[in-house]
């Protein structure tokens, strides 16, 4: 069953429904197939059926994007499995006022599935909305273990990679903001835009950029521009896909 969570956490939740497969998360018992579970993968442990789950989607980054270097398609998948965890949360914390759990030991990860992955939670949990709550099961409990795990395996800054958490965060908030605005869901906008501000002042992400009403503007750069046919995104660093010569010091 597809639900985007919380009330009683799993009912009458289809109000996220228009926002897109970021803000969905599968719930209702372990998965039949054997998904391996978050936190199995930050540790770099093998599953029976994808291997090493985070090389595993680096690859399949790779291949699809056609990236010149592995280091760019680990920046892309990280941000990507980092816009699902906000979406949820931040997505929850506005219209429900409350959020899941996302414990990686009960939060299964599809790294074979399409952009932009599937999420399955084996028991939900509700937890209160405050900043402190979020910051704690998303930074401290996914994207630090996430960046090691990566990091592992991979050169890549770790600049670049609280950069590209903080710019996912950024971007689920904006979504959620242009959605509840037209709708007249003041309370959400409001809710989103306070939790965003909070979350992007946190110690792990503080400097990574800057944060202008729902408008964000990054020091770093994720390497898509390196990509085949790629250019920079709306809130990079940069205006124009540097020269080769400026590349090195991208991240």
């Amino acid at each position: 069953m597809v639900l985007l969570l919380l009330v009683d956490l799993e009912q009458d939740l289809a109000a996220l429904g228009p926002l897109g497969g970021f803000f969905v998360l599968r719930t209702g018992g372990a998965p039949r197939t054997p998904l391996p579970t978050l936190a199995r993968v930050y540790e770099n442990r093998s599953s029976d059926v994808y291997g090493n789950a985070i090389t595993f989607r680096v690859e399949k980054v790779a291949n699809a994007l056609r990236a010149p270097e592995l280091r760019i398609a680990a920046s892309v998948a990280q941000q990507g499995l980092a816009a699902r965890l906000w979406s949820v949360m931040l997505g929850c914390a506005a219209v429900y006022g409350r959020v899941p759990d996302l414990d990686p030991g009960l939060l299964h990860w599809d790294p074979d599935a399409s952009a932009p992955g599937d999420l399955w939670l084996s028991e939900v949990r509700p937890l209160p909305a405050d900043s402190a709550t979020v910051a704690d099961v998303v930074l401290h409990g996914h994207l630090a273990p996430l960046a090691t795990a990566l990091r592992a395996h991979y050169r890549i800054a770790p600049g670049l990679l609280w950069g590209n958490a903080a710019s996912a965060l950024a971007g689920a908030a904006r979504q959620l903001d242009h959605w509840a605005g037209p709708l007249g869901r003041t309370e959400a906008a409001t809710r989103t835009r306070t939790l965003a501000a909070e979350l992007l002042a946190h110690p792990l992400l503080a400097g990574a950029g800057t944060l202008t009403g729902t408008a964000f503007r990054r020091r770093s750069c994720c390497l898509y521009y390196r990509v085949p046919g790629g250019g920079v995104c709306g809130d990079c660093c940069f205006l124009r896909p540097p020269r080769s010569s400026a590349r090195g010091a991208s991240g």
